[in-house]
């Protein structure tokens, strides 16, 4: 495997010496989950790009304390590098902010949500079991305030919640999107939730940080990516 991972962010400095990046988390977590390769991180918040995608099997898109929907300049670059993306046969990632960009790029709605922030431990209903035999239900750790409201056209609803209906999903064997955040662990969760308390209810807060103490299925979602990776392409 050859991924290209486009790192949207730098962590809190106060965090960043424990877990480096955002890349470097996703690294981690897709080895755990038996992936092997080479991982290339471009960090596209400071302007880092590959030459050329060509040599890459997939192209992951990690989160952003950013909207998607924004036009700072270097969201305008990373939405057109998309588009174009999109125009190849190249296999595409989207996590949180990545799968709220992708989605925008393929002509769906995307914007605050009116429910407000999702975080903590959240428990969604999942709905392709050719893509995990026999799971029903997944747990990842979430951090938003956007959500994507509508489904892609022609693509399949993977999971869903009352919360948030488009919680994943995935167009034919080229796009896999998932809102919630795999690469995240307990601890990493806790400190964003601290850091947000002032701009949280103070319930949702306390429920949210009750509910890291149950863990989470991050290591099941990056097997379905790996996955969906190393799948071969359909012709």
């Amino acid at each position: 495997m050859k991924l290209c991972i486009l790192e949207n962010d730098d962590l809190d400095p106060v965090i960043a010496p424990t877990y480096i990046g955002y890349g470097v988390m996703f690294d981690r977590l897709l080895r755990h989950a038996g992936a092997t390769g080479q991982f290339d991180i471009f960090n596209t918040f400071h302007g880092q790009y590959p030459d050329s995608f060509d040599d890459f099997d997939a192209v992951l898109l990690t989160g952003s304390h950013a909207d998607s929907f924004s036009e700072e300049p270097w969201i305008r670059k990373l939405r057109h590098t998309v588009l174009q993306l999109l125009q190849t046969p190249k296999k595409i990632i989207g996590v949180c902010f990545g799968h709220q960009l992708v989605a925008l790029c393929l002509g769906a709605r995307v914007g605050r949500a009116g429910q407000g922030w999702g975080v903590g431990r959240l428990q969604y209903q999942w709905l392709a079991p050719d893509m995990a035999p026999g799971r029903t239900q997944i747990a990842l750790l979430a951090s938003h305030q956007d959500q994507v409201f509508d489904l892609p056209v022609g693509a399949q609803r993977l999971a869903t919640s009352d919360f948030c209906p488009v919680a994943a999903f995935a167009l034919q064997d080229r796009v896999l999107c998932v809102q919630a955040h795999p690469e995240f662990v307990e601890d990493y969760s806790a400190f964003l939730l601290n850091k947000r308390r002032a701009v949280l209810d103070e319930a949702l807060y306390t429920l949210s940080m009750h509910s890291l103490a149950l863990g989470h299925e991050g290591d099941a979602m990056a097997r379905i990516i790996v996955s969906f990776i190393n799948a071969p392409k359909q012709v």
